[in-house]
């Protein structure tokens, strides 16, 4: 087994850059940004696990654990090609879960700003059916970089966002603070905002990337009537053109947008992904999809930036 190498890489919080680690499947280029990324290994045995998705190949044990293996050339082809004596187990370690998927070979590691990858046009597809998070390119070739977080809340619908933990909150009152929200995931986009409905805020505006976002807070910077507009901002880390440690610094670099609260909401909060947060000034970071627990979050956030904001935000 090898892990891929992340010496070095990112060690400037708020960039606003990401390594991707490029992946060949039937000799097409994928990427997976390298921080969702745990370890690669050759492939081996696999244990068939049956009732499972038709993607699923079953499950193999490299340790103590027992790890999922996706087959992702029939997840994003429907063809379940012969086994090759090369091939690649790419283990994957987000949203508290690993998971193995099964490719071709690996093409390395590019190091590019987020500004360089692109949302797909609406004419390849449903961007509710897309399983693109962005486009690339890489050393004058194109990368399609996939959005693994719904290739797993499809085939394991209960390790993301789970509305019961809402419900679980019994009734709460209906909660009008405006709430700013950056997340590229059309599917997440949904589930965040009905979560939130449910729990009982009425004010949500979604953006879907970090630059947005950056350009809705922009539009008002410099007065402190946008405290009427936002009063809690979350986003999320990989988005294409703005990432949301990049928003983070912007954000809590400013004078007046430093006092709104903002919450990183990622499948990548780790400790080192947390100390980059704590640094661009983070007010928490919670992982997904803990959703119970990032509104219980905002209840105290916004309580306390509205006594703040009636106090003058003294000693902020």
């Amino acid at each position: 087994m090898k892990s891929p190498k992340k010496e070095g890489i990112l060690l400037e919080s708020g960039t606003n850059e990401i390594e991707i680690m490029k992946f060949r499947i039937n000799d097409e280029l994928y990427g997976i940004n390298v921080a969702k990324v745990k370890e690669i290994m050759m492939a081996e045995h696999v244990k068939p696990m049956p009732h499972s998705h038709p993607s699923v190949e079953g499950f193999f044990k490299p340790r103590e654990s027992l790890i999922t293996v996706v087959n992702l050339t029939h997840y994003l082809t429907g063809e379940m090609k012969p086994h090759g004596d090369r091939d690649l187990f790419i283990i994957t370690n987000f949203n508290k879960i690993m998971v193995a998927f099964r490719v071709d070979s690996i093409d390395g590691i590019s190091r590019i700003s987020w500004k360089a990858i692109q949302k797909p046009d609406k004419t390849l597809g449903s961007s509710d059916e897309s399983v693109a998070t962005g486009i690339a390119q890489c050393e004058g070739k194109l990368v399609t970089i996939l959005d693994f977080e719904k290739i797993i809340a499809e085939i394991a619908p209960e390790t993301t966002i789970q509305m019961s933990e809402i419900d679980k909150m019994g009734d709460r009152s209906l909660d009008t603070s405006p709430v700013l929200i950056a997340e590229d995931s059309v599917l997440l986009q949904k589930m965040i905002e009905e979560s939130l409905e449910r729990a009982g805020y009425t004010d949500v505006k979604m953006c879907s990337d970090g630059q947005e976002a950056w350009d809705y807070l922009a539009s008002m910077k410099g007065d402190t009537s946008v405290y009427d507009k936002v009063n809690i901002i979350i986003t999320d880390l990989e988005m294409p053109r703005m990432d949301g440690h990049r928003l983070t610094k912007l954000v809590k670099e400013d004078p007046i947008l430093r006092h709104i609260p903002l919450i990183i909401f990622s499948s990548l909060i780790n400790e080192q992904m947390r100390e980059k947060g704590k640094s661009l000034g983070a007010d928490e970071q919670l992982s997904k999809p803990e959703i119970g627990h990032l509104v219980n979050v905002m209840d105290v956030l916004i309580a306390r930036f509205k006594t703040g904001r009636e106090n003058g935000f003294h000693g902020q």
